[in-house]
């Protein structure tokens, strides 16, 4: 099929084009090879900003706060809300994009929710491509928020050059704040809500975290020596009210402050290359997973071995390795 007319469109500024695009990426991975293909050389001007937390933490009402400020400043954002997936439907719940109402009609600012369809690490296989055309399509500062805090939650750093993850006093959140994985995307930690008791406590709290994970990090023989990121960023720690938008511009500050760490050569191509290799094997995990499911529906010699792993007469590895064999990856 042939999108030439949207991608003009879209060029063009045109939001229907945007949504019609996005629509046809997440339920066709070979649309969004074409898709891609002829948009990817329009891309890569956005600042791409993750918001994570746990549920309850004010990622919508920090969204919708922070999206005013940049729009202040002139900037055309675009949102991605990865919402969890409807057992039913298998569409997303949309709930950001209710509390996110009184932005809906505001010009410069693009907002659409994505299921994560069971995609582990919030977010939704279609995520990179939909930032992709957000980013042709103009937009300054791209902000994806994430189903919410957990342990796979991590592959949002491989999108976003800043990662922000808000801390609510009180919420009995600090063992998720603690995990490795969370302790080692995160370039600022808001401590939203700030006016409720304990946010100061919250603050001391993280900073112990911080010194124990930066401890263990640069001690440890598994430490990632290819995350620059770890090494020369600490993480900046801001209180913050969504609702009033008390300390924003601090928060602003600090962003700004990462963004400029971040346009370093060296560490800038590092994020690049990471994030190219991740989004290359996310792709080649999808088409292969594609073509193994095909496999097994329809090839009878794969029936017939599914039965011996049934009877015991063989094992899941074996069954496996027949497989590989039969799409021509073995070794």
């Amino acid at each position: 099929m042939d999108y030439s007319d949207l991608i003009a469109k879209l060029k063009e500024g045109s939001t229907r084009a945007v949504a019609r695009l996005i629509t046809i990426l997440e339920n066709d991975i070979n649309a969004s090879e074409a898709i891609i293909n002829s948009i990817y050389k329009d891309t890569g001007k956005a600042y791409i900003m993750g918001v994570t937390g746990a549920p309850g933490s004010g990622k919508s009402t920090f969204i919708s706060t922070i999206t005013k400020k940049f729009l202040k400043k002139g900037k055309k954002i675009g949102i991605i809300c990865v919402d969890p997936t409807s057992p039913l439907t298998g569409g997303a719940l949309l709930g950001d994009r209710i509390r996110m109402k009184e932005n809906f009609s505001l010009n410069n600012v693009f907002i659409r929710s994505m299921a994560n369809r069971g995609q582990l690490g919030g977010l939704a296989r279609a995520t990179e491509d939909t930032i992709k055309i957000l980013d042709a399509y103009g937009c300054d500062i791209i902000i994806v928020e994430t189903v919410g805090v957990g342990q796979s939650e991590v592959d949002i750093f491989k999108s976003a050059h800043t990662v922000i993850v808000l801390l609510v006093p009180g919420m009995g959140d600090d063992i998720q704040a603690i995990k490795a994985g969370i302790m080692e995307i995160t370039d600022i930690f808001a401590v939203n809500k700030m006016d409720l008791p304990g946010a100061d406590r919250k603050v001391t709290d993280i900073i112990q975290m911080l010194e124990m994970n930066m401890n263990y990090n640069y001690t440890s023989e598994n430490a990632n020596k290819n995350n620059m990121k770890l090494k020369q960023w600490i993480p900046e720690i801001v209180k913050i009210n969504s609702i009033t938008g008390e300390n924003f511009d601090t928060l602003l500050d600090i962003i700004e402050k990462h963004k400029a760490f971040m346009d370093k050569l060296e560490i800038y191509s590092s994020y690049l290359i990471n994030r190219i290799k991740s989004e290359t094997i996310q792709i080649l995990r999808y088409k292969l997973t594609k073509k193994v499911e095909e496999l097994i529906h329809s090839n009878k010699l794969i029936e017939e071995n599914i039965s011996q792993v049934v009877d015991k007469s063989l094992d899941p590895y074996s069954m496996a390795n027949l497989i590989i064999k039969l799409i021509g990856l073995e070794d």
